[in-house]
């Protein structure tokens, strides 16, 4: 396992893996920590477990699709429905969070700038793309699935709670790339 990929790759894997939640801990609190755990430890784990030489090619698809309907569909939906604002007062009882270059950096330019540069890893064929793409289908197939678990943690009945919408098609959209990821490719690279 580390042969293939590398101990350098898994040991920074590893380190991206915990760096995330960390920071979401640190600026968010321990439910936000908690979900990108289970999507950035996820896909380590998969990325670990299951071995994959899916071609770009088959990739690029549902890559590309998801990460739109996250940043178009879902962080608008999440941003217009003031996601935040209603964890904080109906989950957390705390402030909702300031903006501040750390939490900017550490959730928004770290992970999604980890995102953005799989095409290029693919295309130099480095491992740490298909870690980067397990993260992202893990995070988007299971931790995005949180919203509808949210509402359980309100004294509210159950209904909706803001990023639900989105999550119908952002959630498929993963499990396709997924997948993709788990079936064998014979797609030349």
């Amino acid at each position: 396992m580390a042969t293939q990929k590398g101990l350098a790759n898994i040991i920074i894997a590893l380190i991206f893996s915990l760096l995330i939640p960390t920071i979401g801990y640190y600026y968010l609190g321990v439910l936000y920590a908690s979900i990108f755990l289970i999507g950035y430890l996820g896909g380590f784990v998969l990325w670990i477990l299951v071995p994959s030489r899916t071609s770009w090619a088959s990739l690029k698809m549902p890559y590309w699709l998801t990460l739109l309907a996250f940043l178009l569909l879902h962080k608008v939906e999440e941003n217009r429905m003031k996601f935040f604002e209603v964890v904080s007062e109906k989950i957390t009882g705390g402030t909702v969070p300031e903006f501040s270059v750390g939490l900017v950096i550490g959730l928004l330019i770290l992970p999604i700038g980890a995102w953005l540069v799989i095409p290029i890893l693919f295309k130099r064929r480095h491992e740490l793309g298909y870690f980067a793409i397990w993260t992202l289908f893990a995070s988007m197939g299971i931790s995005e699935l949180a919203h509808y678990f949210f509402p359980f943690l309100t004294n509210e009945s159950y209904g909706y709670f803001p990023g639900m919408l989105s999550v119908l098609v952002l959630a498929p959209l993963a499990w396709w790339g997924t997948y993709r990821l788990l079936k064998k490719d014979n797609t030349p690279a």
